[in-house]
């Protein structure tokens, strides 16, 4: 599904028609022109000829909480896209803004793919379309749509924004703006342009270490950006826009899970806009997650220094779906 070709097809038809088009795709999750009954009949058979509704997508499901879809696009790049399922009954897409990355975390097997381009807009939606007419078969809606897939968002700002802004619209999907999160490896241009957006979208900055040495090795974007930079860039983005920074937080045996980093992130979370989301390490070569001990440990640090924290619930590593694993297979 390209909504560029299918805007591009009704670029001489009336305003009101667009919008029946928008309704149809977003509202009533159509897969197929021929149920647009508002359509007037030729429109109907030119359509799928020139702006075709399917998605070549094949699901894996894990269980009750966790399902992946492996797209394939029309140029043959696939990218993967999850859907978690939350007992609270939300259900929170998290949608690739890139295929690939060019980043090269060390923890995480997108970065080893490499970069290979950015998504569209529209490329970005269909994630969401997708997952959209999936649960409508279950009488579900999307409750959340987090940009932590395949890729870094700000460094496709421009479709990132203009994807959150579509899928925003009244006319269209009509998410609230503030179920809507970014994370960042850290890309200060990114969250500057953010702050001064007007968008009131979450903001996470995945972080996975407290001195620049360690980050350096973990995620080599810290040599270009070191924290020093990106915490500027945090603070202009707390002090313009009022709203809470999440800082995530791998945790990674024998690397950043001691007595000392979690003393150090504590000085960090002295703010009361920003706190750490821990994270066990989803398994990847060449790391492993801390254990539930050392964990503990580190959480009562942070108790300890009053320090805010949640601890994310891992989603999907059996069908390679949860944080990091997302390497479009």
């Amino acid at each position: 599904m390209d909504l560029s070709k299918i805007y591009q097809n009704l670029s001489t038809q009336p305003k009101y028609r667009l919008k029946q088009i928008d309704k149809a795709i977003f509202q009533s999750l159509i897969d197929d022109w021929n149920d647009v009954t508002t359509l007037p009949k030729a429109l109907r058979e030119k359509l799928p000829q020139e702006a075709d509704l399917k998605i070549d997508a094949k699901l894996f499901e894990l269980s009750d909480e966790t399902t992946k879809a492996l797209i394939t696009l029309e140029d043959g790049n696939k990218i993967e896209t999850v859907l978690m399922s939350h007992s609270d009954g939300r259900r929170t897409i998290c949608v690739s803004s890139q295929i690939g990355c060019p980043l090269g975390c060390k923890f995480c097997a997108t970065g080893s793919m490499g970069y290979i381009r950015n998504l569209t807009s529209s490329e970005i939606i269909e994630q969401v379309v997708f997952f959209a007419r999936y649960l409508e078969t279950k009488n579900e809606k999307i409750s959340n749509i987090v940009y932590m897939g395949m890729g870094e968002p700000f460094l496709n700002y421009d479709n990132v924004v203009a994807s959150i802004r579509d899928l925003n619209n009244p006319d269209k999907l009509g998410l609230g703006i503030r179920h809507f999160s970014i994370s960042t490896a850290g890309i200060p241009e990114g969250i500057e342009r953010l702050a001064d957006s007007g968008l009131q979208v979450n903001l996470a900055i995945s972080l996975h270490a407290t001195n620049n040495e360690l980050r350096s090795k973990l995620m080599p974007i810290n040599d270009k950006h070191p924290l020093e930079e990106i915490f500027a860039s945090v603070k202009n983005y707390v002090e313009k826009t009022s709203r809470r920074v999440m800082l995530e937080y791998l945790l990674i045996k024998d690397v950043n899970d001691s007595i000392s980093d979690a003393e150090k992130l504590a000085k960090i979370l002295d703010h009361r806009l920003l706190m750490a989301n821990l994270i066990p390490l989803n398994p990847v070569e060449g790391f492993q997650a801390s254990d539930n001990q050392t964990i503990a440990r580190f959480k009562e640090i942070l108790d300890k220094r009053h320090a805010p924290y949640t601890q994310r619930h891992t989603f999907g590593q059996e069908i390679d779906a949860a944080c990091g694993q997302l390497a479009g297979k």
